[in-house]
């Protein structure tokens, strides 16, 4: 649909979707009206169907734009060879990435069962790409006799939810730092596994 003239839509398009993303973190997809985003940007109503179709395509939009941006940043780490420095890495981008976008990750995760199918599918195979990240790492660690993994798809669905849980407690200026909890953190993947952590750094 076309956007009037004066809408700035580069303004507000953004705002009706941080505001969405904010009240479904808050109160979920289903409590959450299109009436209630409006008065969170403080525009009327039907000025949300300029930026958006409908709810669900603000839901599954939100939920691509935080997998998109996720897997652009995991494929921009510097290559790593050995599969603990590796899985070491993951641990702390996940976590280090993650932390910064609570209310993008709460959505991300807990609102799948709010997608339409088409938008399911959509959303579940950016999803996989990310999974497959990891569970390339475990497979290569495992062949090389580094990682005791005994099925590759289960580790990497605990370890991921293992990571992301640091997004429901974390908070900054708290007892442990950002970089302390990646450390630690990547030391209990690497455990969980059956590998040495690395040396501090």
């Amino acid at each position: 649909m076309a956007r009037k003239t004066g809408s700035h839509s580069e303004i507000t398009g953004p705002r009706i979707r941080a505001a969405a993303e904010h009240l479904f973190a808050r109160h979920g997809y289903a409590a959450v009206s299109m009436r209630q985003i409006a008065a969170e940007v403080g525009v009327q109503a039907g000025a949300l169907y300029l930026y958006t179709p409908d709810k669900q395509s603000l839901l599954a939009d939100l939920m691509r734009d935080h997998l998109d941006g996720l897997l652009a940043a995991c494929a921009a780490l510097p290559p790593v060879n050995r599969p603990e420095a590796r899985l070491d890495q993951f641990a702390r981008f996940h976590i280090g990435y993650h932390i910064d976008r609570p209310d993008a990750v709460f959505v991300a995760y807990m609102e799948l069962r709010n997608l339409e199918p088409a938008n399911f599918t959509a959303i579940e195979a950016l999803r996989r790409r990310y999974e497959n990240t990891l569970e390339a790492i475990l497979r290569d660690g495992r062949a090389a006799g580094v990682f005791a993994v005994p099925d590759t798809k289960l580790a990497t669905l605990a370890l991921i939810a293992m990571l992301t849980g640091v997004t429901n407690w974390y908070r900054e200026g708290g007892r442990l730092g950002r970089a302390e909890v990646e450390a630690i953190y990547a030391a209990m993947a690497l455990n969980a596994v059956g590998a040495s952590p690395l040396p501090t750094r």
